[in-house]
Parts: C-alpha cells; sequence; structure tokens
C-alpha cells in the first residue's frame, strides 16, 4: 500500500465498507480524541470511480469525526490514508473485515506485555508509536507497567485495584511494591489507594522536579519519572530538602549583598500574610520574606517589613537616655466615652447639611477607609483583541477625557490611572475632604460619574439597569467590523445574524456553508469589503437595553436574571446645587 495524506473533499465512504454508507456511526469515544490530535491512525482507501477521489474501505468513522471537526473549525488538514491498489470489492471487504472484526481491544495489561515483546525483538519505542498511532510518552506509559511485579499486575486484571493505583505503583521500586503487597496482605493495616498512594511513596509528600531551584543536572539524589503525570520526583526527600535550602541561603545573601535590610526565611509551611505586613522599599529599609511550601515551593516577597517594626517606625526608636513618656490625662476608657458621643453628636448634624455629607462620601469613596472598600473594575478582557477593541471605542475615550479632568479639579498626579484610589495625601480622607470642600456643589457632581463608571462591576444587573434609565444608545458608542465575527463560532448563530444583516436570501444560499466562510460574510457586511454593501447602524441585539438573544438557548446575561427592569424605573431629580456650609 502507498500512505499519503488525501483532502477531506476526495473521499466518500465505498459500498464495501462493512459498516455501511446510509447510517451515521456513533462518535462519542472517538470525537474528543480528533478534536485535540488529529486523525492519527490512517484510513484504508482505494482508488474511487470519478478521478481524484478514493474510497473509504476502512475508517468510515474516523472520516465523519473528521467531517464533524471540520465542520466546527472551517476546516482541517488532510487525512493520512493507506491506498490499497484497484482491485475487486472482495479484497476491499476483506481489508475491512480485518480493520473491524479482528480488532482487539487489549487492556494495559495486554498491550504492555505485547509491546515489551515487540521490544525485545528489536522495534524502538517511536517504531511502535508510529504503528499503532501513538505517541512515545503513551508507549512508554504502557511499558512502565511491566516493572510491576507480576502479583500487582494480577490484582489489576481481577480488579482488586483501580488503574490510579496501578499507574503510581509503576513509580515504586521493586522493594516499595513488596512492601505495598505486605500492607495489603495484613489484616490490621490499610495499603494505601488511588492518590494518596504517591504521597506514601514519597514519605508523605510528594515533591515534584520542577519546584527545585537547584540545576537538576548537578543533583546526585534519584529522580523518579511519572509517566502518567507527565512530571518527575525526588526519591529522597531528605536530599531534596538539603539541595533546596542550600539554593535559599544563597539567593538570601545575594538579597543581602544587593542593599535589602534582611531576608527573613519562614518556617516550612507558614504562610506569608499581607495584612500582617506593610510596604516598605529597599531604600528605606524593606526586607525579602521567604515562604517555602511543604511541596518544595518557594516564593520571595519583596519589600515589607512587619506592622509592629511599622508601628515602632511611626513612633521613632527611642534612645537609650530617652525622657520617660508623660501619662495621657485621658484614659483609655475616657477617651472611648469621649469619641462614642462625639461620634454621635456629628452623625446626627450631618442629617442636616447634606453637602457636607456628600463631599465626604466622596472623599471615602476615593481614598477608602477601614470601614470603606471601593474597589476599581478591572474590565479584565479575554483576550488582547478583546482588550484593544474596548480600548480604541468612543465610549472609553469620553470616559479617559473626563477622568482627566476630575484628576486635574482634585490635583491629582495627572499620570494616575483612576481616580478611586489615586490619592495619596498626607491626610488621607480629612485632605482630600479639604479639597472637595473648596469646590462647588456642580464640580462635586461632576466627580461623582466617574467615581461611579470606575466602580461599576462588569457584566452586573446595575449595567442593564442604568443602560434603561439613562436611555443609553449603543448605536452611537460601538462599532467593529474585526473583533465581533471573530467571537462567533456558533453556525446556527452565524446565520440568523448573516439574515439580519445581509437578507434572507443571503442567510439561506450560505446555510450550509463552513462557520469560517460566514464569519468572512459578515465582516465583509460591517466593513463594506469585497463587493459587499457595508450595512450601517447594524447593532446586535446582545447591546440593546434590554438585550435579547437570536436563538432560543439563552446565555443573554441579565435578560436570563432578570428580564426587562424598566417597569421598575423611576425618573429621579436631583437638586444639582444644594447649599452647602462652609468649613470651620
Amino acid at each position: 500500500m502507498e500512505l499519503k495524506h488525501i483532502e477531506l473533499s476526495q473521499l466518500v465512504v465505498s459500498p464495501a465498507n462493512m459498516r455501511g454508507i446510509t447510517k451515521k456511526p456513533d462518535l462519542t469515544n472517538i470525537l474528543p480524541s480528533v478534536r485535540a490530535r488529529g486523525i492519527l491512525v490512517p484510513l484504508i482507501v482505494r482508488p474511487g470511480a470519478e478521478d481524484g477521489n478514493y474510497e473509504i474501505v476502512a475508517g468510515k468513522r474516523r472520516y465523519h469525526a473528521a467531517l464533524t471537526v471540520a465542520e466546527e473549525q472551517g476546516g482541517i488538514d488532510p487525512l493520512p490514508c493507506a491506498v490499497m491498489e484497484a482491485g475487486d470489492d472482495a479484497a476491499a471487504l476483506e481489508a475491512s473485515l480485518i480493520e473491524n472484526i479482528a480488532r482487539l481491544d487489549p487492556d494495559e495489561i495486554n498491550r504492555c506485555e505485547a509491546f515489551t515483546r515487540l521490544v525485545r525483538e528489536g522495534r524502538s519505542v517511536e517504531n511502535i508509536g508510529l504503528t499503532f498511532g501513538l505517541t512515545s510518552l503513551q508507549v512508554k506509559r504502557t511499558l512502565a507497567i511491566g516493572n510491576l511485579l507480576p502479583r500487582i499486575r494480577n490484582l489489576y486484571r481481577t480488579d482488586k485495584i483501580d488503574v490510579v493505583t496501578m499507574r503510581h505503583l509503576t513509580l515504586a521500586s521493586k522493594t516499595q511494591q513488596r512492601e505495598w503487597l505486605a500492607l495489603v496482605d495484613c489484616p490490621e493495616k490499610h495499603a494505601p489507594t488511588g492518590t494518596s498512594l504517591r504521597a506514601w511513596l514519597f514519605g508523605g509528600s510528594a515533591i515534584a522536579a520542577k519546584v527545585a531551584m537547584f540545576d537538576l543536572a548537578d543533583y546526585t539524589g534519584e529522580i523518579v519519572s511519572d509517566l502518567f503525570g507527565e512530571d518527575s520526583y525526588f526519591a529522597d526527600a531528605d536530599a531534596f530538602w538539603t539541595a533546596q535550602m542550600t539554593e535559599v541561603e544563597k539567593q538570601a545573601d545575594f538579597y543581602r549583598e544587593t542593599g535589602w535590610t534582611d531576608v527573613v526565611i519562614m518556617e516550612r509551611g507558614e504562610y506569608f500574610n499581607s495584612w500582617e505586613h506593610e510596604r516598605c522599599p529597599k531604600k528605606k529599609g524593606g526586607k525579602a520574606f521567604v515562604t517555602i511550601s511543604h511541596r518544595g515551593e518557594v516564593a520571595f516577597h519583596e519589600g515589607y517589613i512587619t506592622m509592629k517594626e511599622a508601628r515602632q517606625r511611626a513612633k521613632g526608636k527611642a534612645g537609650a537616655d530617652a525622657a520617660k513618656p508623660v501619662r495621657p490625662e485621658v484614659s483609655a476608657a475616657l477617651s472611648n466615652y469621649i469619641d462614642l458621643h462625639r461620634h454621635a453628636a456629628v452623625r446626627a448634624s450631618l442629617l442636616s447639611d447634606t453637602g457636607t455629607a456628600l463631599r465626604m462620601m466622596v472623599a471615602h469613596a476615593i481614598v477608602g477607609s477601614h470601614l470603606w472598600r471601593v474597589d476599581v473594575e478591572k474590565q479584565r478582557a479575554a483576550s488582547d483583541a478583546i482588550a484593544e477593541s474596548v480600548e480604541v471605542s468612543a465610549s472609553e475615550a469620553t470616559f479617559d477625557t473626563k477622568r482627566r479632568e476630575v484628576l486635574a479639579l482634585l490635583g491629582f498626579d495627572p499620570e494616575t490611572l483612576t481616580v478611586v484610589g489615586g490619592y495619596d495625601g498626607d491626610h488621607g480622607i480629612a485632605g482630600l475632604f479639604a479639597r472637595l470642600a473648596a469646590l462647588s456643589d456642580s464640580e462635586v457632581m461632576g466627580i461623582l460619574p466617574v467615581v461611579m463608571g470606575e466602580t461599576l462591576a462588569v457584566g452586573s444587573t446595575q449595567v442593564g439597569m442604568l443602560g434603561q434609565l439613562l436611555g443609553t444608545d449603543m448605536r452611537t458608542c460601538w462599532q467593529d467590523d474585526a473583533v465581533l465575527p471573530g467571537l462567533i463560532r456558533d453556525k446556527p448563530l452565524l446565520t440568523a445574524i448573516i439574515d439580519e444583516v445581509a437578507g434572507a436570501d443571503v442567510a439561506e444560499a450560505n446555510a450550509g456553508a463552513t462557520a469560517k466562510v460566514q464569519r468572512g460574510i459578515l465582516t465583509d457586511c460591517l466593513a463594506g469589503s469585497n463587493g459587499r454593501t457595508k450595512v450601517e447602524g447594524w447593532l446586535p441585539r446582545w447591546f440593546a437595553f434590554p438585550p435579547s438573544g437570536y436563538t432560543d438557548r439563552g446565555g443573554i446575561g441579565c435578560v436570563e436574571r432578570s428580564g426587562s427592569i424598566a417597569p421598575l424605573l423611576v425618573p429621579v431629580e436631583i437638586d444639582a446645587e444644594p447649599e452647602m456650609r462652609q468649613a470651620a
């Protein structure tokens, strides 16, 4: 036979195929692997009746799986095929019978024994892989089962242990395998199985080779490869820790030599809690903290001091001859009494001065306090293309212009990316409130939309509610002919959208085309390219307020969560110029 790659369009199922040509086969157990790796095992074909075509004698399921993947992904590479010489139908049927009836689905033990015999007869791992359509790693995994003691293999054959336990035992030495079998035989002890077996093999914690800070080429201890997990582990935990801690100490010395005040190597397994430390740069005496997990992972936390050290620095370090501090006239209990009464009085005063309350609330929203936490919406995008599409939109440009005006109004650093959290004055909320008190009510009211916009959660019901209340028209904000088409993969959805932008005739004519072709039509309609008329003012239904979909399958965000909320919205008129009492 001749081995060659043939385009999908040149292949048809042969009448001689024993699986028939009319019934579509079950692809449940083959489709995932074809999606992930393509067609690995060649189809058996013969020249067809038409020039350039080939009839599939064996491999109908692989062919249909390739058709499905090609439809999903907009195409597929040519398929590997073994081409028979032109002959009669009997020869073709014989090949199909050999491929389908004589096929044996062996268990892992039988396959290991067969592969082992092939290796003894001189076949290489690569050659075995090519013969059976497997990767070299898959062949090595199968051969690794041969390192198990015969009794362990029999336990698997008789369903006494599961496949996970058997695979983990391939990491064990012969001595460890015998120790494990002794636990199996002992009625008073429990033999570890499944995922807990690996921890037992490595003395309680399996340490992966990838966490080593040292060069594995210089490591003299034993490293065991887990072919099934595609990772390696240290056989001797003590030897690993000796080498790992030596490297940690070297790194700590490097930190000290480069100007860090100290390097604190924390106890193994101890967590670095950020709330127990305060940021402090190297030039101001910051330290580096080193955390080491029981699994061998090492992390360096640069530029911190403990909260205790931060308090000591704030108070100033008293010298040996410093004067004894004077006892304050107000005790802790008396101070608490005073604070609570002052708080109650000021809170009642705020009720009659909405202008002051507004400014204080804005200051809290921007700076935060131990009772307030307002976070900036990160606007995390699933891809760079989506991020760029939003960044260059008219809406983002308008908001950024207003944000810069607010930064200038508040006297913030012009390079600050956000208003919320952007104030770092010496007096925190008090300093910002003093700035706000000097502004007019209309100026303060102009700051509020920027603060609210920066802290409005993406994908929330609030976005839909505000869009309806404000009458937001996405047609004036959104225009995209590049990113959106590439994000739509569903063929029925593409057909429905093409019907909307190009008309029913175009949609019907291209309903059977690939998703790639349909996306091209949508792009041409939006951009006015390749001879198609540019569609002006089109808005996907998902962008409307409230949004809707093109199918009955849902997934349109707040439409499914709350439906239309227009009946619940009541327009509110706000007095933009309330009187503001002058701050004392």
